[in-house]
């Protein structure tokens, strides 16, 4: 998760994580979603397909990536916005 606060406008973090398979990637946004909507928090626009190897689900201050493996290193999007501090970090 990036804090993006002091370096961009479009969100205050970014979750970025990696689905192996496309299946997964399904898997993953439909658990946020569910778990979320519990919680009355809905998207306000979901981009992208599974099979595309990237979603963005964007909750507004919190903007989800969901990636394969090829899309993540494609975007790389933790050296592009280098500036955000990592707030945590799972492997």
């Amino acid at each position: 998760m990036l804090d993006m606060r002091n370096v961009s406008l479009l969100a205050d973090y970014f979750v970025i994580s990696t689905g192996e398979v496309d299946r997964q990637i399904k898997a993953m946004a439909g658990d946020l979603s569910e778990t979320l909507k519990k919680e009355d928090v809905r998207p306000l626009s979901v981009e992208g397909e599974p099979e595309s190897g990237w979603m963005l689900i964007d909750y507004g201050p919190v903007i989800v990536h969901l990636f394969s493996p090829r899309m993540r290193e494609f975007y790389r999007l933790e050296e592009l916005w280098k500036e955000a501090r990592i707030v945590v970090r799972i492997q």
